[in-house]
């Protein structure tokens, strides 16, 4: 059965460049400009196609339907296939595959739970792009958070058991010489997220083979590629329901890499490694979004500087412990005035335990207390 693409609504969801990648990907290639707007691109054994530069075309749709229907007709392909294919050509597609041992036919709920996973998995990921820990507030990263929230749900898979997510679009390399920050060499953000993702999912794949190689230290050793507590329990929520699951992610034709697939693979027999790992981490890793009460007890530094280090003898676990922070310079101000008249502080932060050393990361005064609103309210 014949299958046609005639909504322009979804005809002007592809963009003119998955229109120049998937010919360039069939053989094409550009030979002439046509026009102020379209270029026009031949090859042997195949139809001068003239593909536009711009969606602002008035007529942008019906140039998309006509390009669909001769990509169908040179691939073989019925043209609803290659619209899902051209809705992909410019942005990564991060696919995660269960597999399961039972009649194959995955409810409503398992599939949205499959989706939500990969969602979580991919944000663990992006949350270390800049700032490896084996402990994150997801909640807190705004690049990642952004990121997640683009990403859209991609083309149902006959398989029960698939859950396709597509990248916001990967733009195409641009003239870089001038460009001296190696973070934007490194592609776009996008590119450069799910990257991120690859690299993760590898170093989570190493270091449960090194632990079952004796190597006690391998999951340590993976956070700096993006392994985390985060990603850990990601991964066994992903995977503990299904015998195994394979993530794979095919870059975007705008911006290819060899090889153009990566696929990871994961079994049940992980799920016990996988959720001690993260146990650990957790143990291990900052408490996000701790409220201490205690008093200034030592500072280094000098108010003229930008950031300072306070000690803080304050309240938690059962008793009176000594906490380290470095404040920025307007906290530290106020911690040397609580200090003076002899005033308690609350201070919140992600605390870091290192046996009787304790840190306070991501410091800030929540409150100064006079001394004596703090007799009268042990009084």
């Amino acid at each position: 059965m014949r299958v046609e693409i005639k909504d322009k609504r979804h005809l002007k969801d592809i963009s003119p460049g998955a229109l120049s990648a998937f010919a360039r990907a069939a053989g094409w290639k550009r030979v002439d400009n046509y026009g102020d707007s379209s270029d026009v691109y031949t090859a042997d054994g195949l139809p001068e196609v003239i593909l536009p530069r711009t969606d602002q075309l008035g007529d942008y749709a019906n140039v998309v339907s006509r390009l669909i229907e001769i990509y169908a007709d040179v691939s073989g392909t019925d043209e609803l296939a290659v619209y899902h294919d051209l809705i992909a050509s410019d942005r990564d597609v991060i696919r995660v595959r269960a597999v399961d041992d039972g009649d194959g036919a995955a409810s409503a709920s398992d599939r949205i739970d499959l989706a939500r996973g990969a969602r979580d998995l991919v944000l663990a990921a992006a949350c270390s792009l800049h700032d490896p820990r084996s402990v994150y507030r997801a909640a807190a990263d705004k690049a990642s958070r952004n990121f997640v929230r683009k990403l859209r749900t991609g083309q149902t898979d006959q398989q029960s058991f698939v859950a396709t997510l597509l990248t916001p679009v990967v733009s195409p390399p641009v003239q870089q010489s001038f460009i001296h920050n190696t973070e934007h060499t490194e592609g776009p953000i996008e590119r450069r997220m799910t990257r991120r993702l690859v690299s993760a999912l590898r170093a989570a794949r190493r270091a449960l083979e090194g632990i079952m190689g004796g190597n006690a230290n391998a999951f340590h050793l993976a956070v700096e590629d993006g392994v985390s507590a985060n990603f850990c329990e990601a991964l066994v929520r992903l995977v503990e329901p299904y015998e195994s699951m394979d993530v794979s992610l095919t870059w975007a034709r705008t911006r290819p890499m060899n090889p153009s697939r990566e696929i990871v693979h994961f079994a049940n027999s992980d799920v016990p490694i996988l959720r001690e790992a993260a146990r650990l981490f957790r143990e291990s890793g900052p408490k996000p979004d701790v409220l201490l009460f205690g008093f200034v007890q030592r500072r280094t530094g000098r108010p003229e500087t930008a950031d300072a280090i306070v000690t803080l003898r304050a309240h938690f676990e059962g008793q009176i412990q000594p906490v380290e922070a470095v404040l920025t310079r307007s906290d530290y101000e106020r911690a040397m005035r609580a200090h003076q008249y002899k005033a308690s502080v609350i201070i919140a932060g992600d605390l870091v335990g290192n046996g009787k050393r304790h840190r306070l990361l991501n410091p800030r005064i929540v409150a100064v207390i006079p001394q004596q609103d703090v007799q009268e309210e042990g009084e």
